[in-house]
């Protein structure tokens, strides 16, 4: 890996918001392609930040700090992955169902997908299902992401998914659901693709939902 790119994963691993967009910047202007700079530095910094977490090195304020850190640098390198024509692996509509405010899991595991190539649309907290729907017909989501963090409110990504079976776009999006009171039984009850247990796996559950090696 060039000096750079070394540099740039470097920060991100270590959560170094500051240094992470100049870096970007010099990569590029160094004639580094955007692609280059994404799918050499940037999306392995998030994999190397996926498994320090999952080997218990790393824990949920250190996942954010990283996420963020990648996030400051995407801002830079979003323009020049648009001029270059730089495919996404997919289309993700994030949110916490209806009547649940909670958004730390789920804006983490949104910076997440942002750090693996995703296009990510974070419809927040408290989401009707209509703004699932309107996200799936208007905007051409792949992926429905759904989060709970009350077994109280639980219940909601069920009312979800039979809405956006009513409203006939189920079957245009996969669904994947997580968050503390929820299981993998749960998502096969109500019909979803996939459940993850946390935000390093969600990024392989979507890959692979998308048929992503």
């Amino acid at each position: 890996m060039e000096p750079t790119l070394q540099s740039l994963f470097d920060s991100i691993v270590n959560g170094d918001a500051k240094a992470v967009p100049p870096l970007v910047q010099a990569a590029v202007e160094a004639g580094v392609p955007a692609s280059r700079i994404l799918n050499d530095g940037m999306i392995p910094a998030m994999a190397e930040v996926g498994r320090l977490f999952e080997e218990g090195e790393y824990f949920v304020p250190e996942m954010l700090i990283s996420a963020r850190a990648m996030q400051a640098g995407l801002s830079v390198l979003q323009p020049y992955l648009s001029e270059a024509n730089v495919q996404s692996p997919g289309r993700v509509a994030i949110g916490t169902v209806k009547g649940d405010l909670h958004d730390i899991g789920k804006n983490l595991v949104a910076m997440m997908l942002q750090g693996a190539g995703f296009e990510v649309l974070d419809l927040g907290t408290d989401v009707a299902p209509e703004k699932f729907i309107a996200a799936i017909t208007d905007k051409s989501v792949d992926i429905v992401a759904l989060s709970a963090l009350l077994t109280t409110t639980m219940p909601n990504m069920k009312v979800t998914v039979d809405a956006l079976k009513e409203a006939g776009v189920r079957d245009r999006v996969k669904i994947m659901i997580g968050g503390a009171p929820v299981t993998e039984s749960y998502a096969m009850q109500i019909g979803a693709d996939g459940y993850s247990v946390d935000a390093s796996r969600a990024v392989a559950l979507a890959k692979s939902l998308m048929g992503v090696a």
